[in-house]
C-alpha cells in the first residue's frame, strides 16, 4: 500500500505558555499567540474550524463545529523556544541541554581561529562586541532567541558568496559549543548596511537584527549547523534510507539535515503552499515536510495583522490540500513554539503547541497532552512502517 504523510507546521503559532514558564522564562507567562492573534484580528479560518482548531483555543470568535481531524497538544522537550531545536525535536531528535554563553566569552577564541585559517578579522566597535571578518562578514550573537544559544554568521551575498560564508560558519561550529551557527546571507544587501543593523539587546547580546538588514528579501540563503543532531534517527533520514521519497519545503530544508531529500527553499508562503501541493500531484508515497516561516516573521516584527494574514492564507490553500489527500494520507499539523506578537518583546516564547491530525479513514478522537514534539516524527514513522526515531511515541490509531 502506498502512503503518504504530509507535515505542515506554521512556525511559531503556540497555544499557551509552557507550565514551566514561571521558574525558567518569566517574560513569557500569559503568552498565547494564536488566542490573542484571534483577540486582535478578524481571522476567517473555515478549514482549521473544520479540523478542531477551536477544540484546542476554546476561542469565542472561532465556530465549535464537528472536528474533522484528530486534536492535541504538544509540550516542548528543548528547552527555551527555538526554531532549530524545535523542528529536530519535531523529526525525532532527542533534545540535548544547551551550552549558553553570550558570544562575547567565546569571541576572543574565535577570532583567533578564524586568523589561523587566514581570515582578517576586526572588532570594529568595542562597546558593540561583534566581530567582522573580511570587511564583510559578522559574527555575533543571534538577537533573536534565547540568550546564548546561538550565534549567527551574517552576509551580503553580492560580494561574497555563500559557499565561502559556510566555511567561516564551520570555522565558528568547531570552535564553539552553543547549540546551534547559522550562516546566512542575502543579496541587494550592502556591508554598510550590514553593519548598521548591528543592535544591542536589553539584556546585553549584540547582533544583527536579521529583519532589519534585508537578509531575507532577495537571495536569502542559510545553513544551521547544529550540536549534538544525529540525522539518521530522525523521521526523513529513516524515511529515505527504507526507499521512499521526502520533500523539504520552505524553513524546513534550512534546518532539517536529510542526504537524498527534494528540497524546495523559500520564505514566501504561497511558494510554500504551492510547493506542497505540486508534490502532493507527483509523490506517490512518502513524506512531504513543510514550513510557513512567514508566521515567525510577523512575531518577531509583533505584528498581529500581518500574522493573522498569513495564517488565512494558509487556511485558503488547505482546501487543494483535502482535495488531493487520498484515504492513504495523513496531514499532521502543529507548530514549534510561540511567537506571542502581543507579550512585550519580540522573541519566541515558550509555548505548548496544537496537534491536528487528519485522515479521511480514522474517527477523530482527542490525543490529549504530549510529552514532546517528536510524537509527530514517531507517528509519522509508524504510518509509514519505518523504524521507529529516536524519541516521541506514536498517537497512532485507526
Amino acid at each position: 500500500m502506498t502512503k503518504r504523510v504530509i507535515i505542515l507546521i506554521l512556525d511559531s503559532l503556540g497555544v499557551g505558555n509552557m507550565d514551566d514558564v514561571k521558574e525558567y522564562h518569566p517574560q513569557d507567562i500569559g503568552a498565547n499567540t494564536f488566542y490573542h492573534i484571534l483577540d486582535k484580528t478578524s481571522l476567517n479560518i473555515p478549514n482549521l474550524e473544520r479540523l478542531g482548531i477551536n477544540k484546542i483555543l476554546h476561542h469565542p470568535k472561532l465556530k465549535n463545529e464537528e472536528n474533522l481531524a484528530s486534536y492535541g497538544v504538544l509540550n516542548l522537550m528543548h528547552q527555551g523556544a527555538d526554531s532549530f531545536e524545535g523542528h529536530n525535536e519535531i523529526m525525532g531528535s532527542k533534545p540535548k541541554k544547551a551550552y549558553l554563553a553570550p558570544f562575547i566569552e567565546n569571541m576572543e577564541e574565535v577570532k583567533a581561529a578564524l586568523e589561523n585559517e587566514g581570515y582578517k578579522v576586526t572588532i570594529p566597535n568595542p562597546k558593540m562586541p561583534y566581530l567582522l571578518v573580511d570587511d564583510l562578514v559578522i559574527v555575533a550573537d543571534n538577537i533573536e532567541t534565547d540568550y546564548g544559544q546561538i550565534y549567527n554568521v551574517s552576509a551580503p551575498l553580492d560580494y561574497i558568496s555563500f559557499e565561502e560564508v559556510l566555511k567561516i560558519g564551520n570555522c565558528v561550529r568547531k570552535n564553539v559549543k552553543v547549540n546551534r551557527v547559522i550562516a546566512l546571507g542575502g543579496k541587494s544587501v550592502t556591508p554598510k548596511h550590514l553593519q548598521a543593523s548591528v543592535e544591542r539587546r536589553a539584556d546585553g547580546l549584540v547582533g544583527v537584527n536579521s529583519p532589519k538588514s534585508n537578509v531575507y528579501k532577495q537571495g536569502y540563503e542559510v545553513r544551521h549547523l547544529g550540536y549534538g543532531i544525529s540525522p539518521e534517527y530522525q523521521l526523513p533520514t529513516i524515511a529515505v534510507k527504507e526507499g521512499l521519497d521526502v520533500s523539504l519545503v520552505g524553513k524546513m530544508q534550512d534546518v532539517i539535515y536529510c542526504e537524498g531529500a527534494k528540497k524546495f527553499p523559500g520564505v514566501d508562503t504561497k511558494q510554500v503552499m504551492e510547493n506542497i501541493l505540486h508534490e502532493m500531484d507527483h509523490m506517490k508515497s512518502g513524506l512531504i515536510a513543510a514550513t510557513v516561516q512567514e508566521t515567525d516573521l510577523a512575531g518577531h516584527a509583533q505584528d498581529p495583522d500581518r500574522y493573522a494574514n498569513r495564517i488565512k492564507l494558509v487556511d485558503t490553500y488547505l482546501t487543494e490540500v483535502f482535495h488531493r489527500m487520498t484515504k492513504n494520507d495523513l496531514l499532521i499539523m502543529s507548530a514549534d513554539h510561540g511567537n506571542d506578537p502581543t507579550i512585550g518583546h519580540s522573541q519566541h516564547t515558550r509555548e505548548k503547541t496544537y496537534l491536528l491530525a487528519f485522515h479521511k479513514g480514522w474517527n477523530p478522537i482527542n490525543i490529549g497532552e504530549r510529552d514532546t514534539l517528536s510524537d509527530i516524527g514517531a507517528t509519522a514513522a509508524a504510518y509509514l512502517e519505518l523504524h521507529p526515531t529516536e524519541n516521541g511515541e506514536s498517537f497512532l490509531f485507526e
